[in-house]
């Protein structure tokens, strides 16, 4: 069944904040393998100008995937999540994610499309700190494969 097309342009409330920690970055960068030591020590951070350490580019995505959930579960979407696969991520950074940011995202449907029946939807999210700052959009691409033939 093809997704609703009536649901390009539907945005959903913000997420609860999320507070970035530096632990959580720690482990993010150490997963990712990226050695950076702007993403693990304070101070070299500091020297180059943040007022703390910050976080590797991807790490977001763990933040704006869960807020997406928001629309990967609304049922009158009509997607079935056991046939997604993850299509595209894009990030365009306002600034970079810091330890202490309390962030919310705002998710936003932005295409709905079908092609050799797949479904694809594209859902921006807008990340902003506590004090309404604008930090980074996402953008991510779900593939909802065509149920197989019987």
């Amino acid at each position: 069944m093809a997704l609703d097309q009536s649901f390009v342009g539907r945005t959903y409330p913000p997420t609860d904040p999320y507070e970035v920690g530096r632990e959580k970055i720690r482990e993010f960068a150490e997963a990712v393998g990226d050695g950076n030591p702007v993403y693990t020590d304070p101070e070299a951070a500091k020297a180059l100008g943040y007022p703390d350490v910050i976080a590797p580019p991807t790490f977001v995505f763990s933040i704006t995937f869960k807020a997406a959930g928001q629309v990967v579960q609304d049922p009158r979407l009509g997607l079935d999540y056991s046939r997604v696969v993850h299509g595209d991520q894009k990030f365009a950074y306002r600034r970079p994610v810091r330890a202490g940011d309390r962030l919310t995202v705002t998710s936003t449907i932005e295409a709905v499309k079908s092609m050799a029946g797949n479904d694809i939807l594209d859902i921006r999210g807008e990340v902003h700190d506590e004090a309404g700052e604008h930090v980074v959009t996402a953008w991510t691409k779900l593939v909802a494969r065509a149920a197989e033939e019987a």
